[in-house]
């Protein structure tokens, strides 16, 4: 049995998942919303995201997210987030980047990227679940290909209006199915776990 690629996203209510975390995240494109999940601090989530990461064994990240999880998690194995940062430090760290500068310097990373559809198919074999969180250009790749299992999205109230979005034109038409009912929080919050099928769209005409 293969491994599984899991994708991780926080998401606005309009699609948005452009720089959820910090104000200097990502503003690329004149973005002028990055940090706008800080500003809506949910108590739902964090259960939720521990929850999901149980059987987690290796990160696949894109470079900027790499970037700012590298720059972060090695200085926060303790306190309230420590048991995500302790798991982060000790999983495998897989970066799809065709850059080689500057190194990777968080112990266990390991760049890839240089054919995409192989590198999965070998983290398949090597984990049993492999996790993508944020990473939204890398995220566009694997929907375009299809190249993932299960794609969790939290879901916040928000409408930003503008900024890079889940899924561009580019992701391959397909049908997803709801793994479990979906679990809001009292803020609105709602996370949402879909399964990636072999389906595609069918199409036809309603009749009376």
């Amino acid at each position: 049995m293969t491994g599984r690629i899991l994708i991780d996203l926080f998401t606005t209510l309009d699609g948005v998942a452009q720089g959820p975390g910090g104000t200097d995240e990502d503003t690329s494109g004149g973005f002028r919303f990055s940090g706008w999940q800080a500003g809506y601090p949910s108590s739902g989530v964090g259960p939720e995201v521990m929850k999901g990461m149980q059987n987690l064994d290796a990160l696949l990240l894109g470079r900027r997210t790499y970037d700012i999880f590298a720059g972060y998690w090695p200085h926060h194995a303790d306190g309230p987030s420590g048991e995500i940062g302790r798991l982060f430090n000790r999983v495998p760290k897989y970066v799809a980047t065709r850059d080689a500068t500057p190194a990777l310097d968080w112990e266990g990373s390991v760049r890839v990227g240089a054919d995409l559809e192989f590198e999965i198919a070998d983290l398949r074999m090597r984990h049993d679940e492999v996790h993508v969180i944020g990473s939204i250009d890398l995220v566009h790749s694997l929907l375009a290909e299809g190249l993932f299992d299960q794609l969790n999205l939290w879901i916040y109230p928000i409408l930003l209006g503008a900024g890079k979005k889940v899924f561009d034109d580019g992701a391959l038409p397909s049908v997803l199915t709801l793994l479990e009912p979906p679990v809001a929080d009292d803020g609105g919050v709602m996370l949402v776990r879909y399964g990636r099928t072999d389906r595609v769209p069918a199409v036809g005409t309603f009749e009376d």
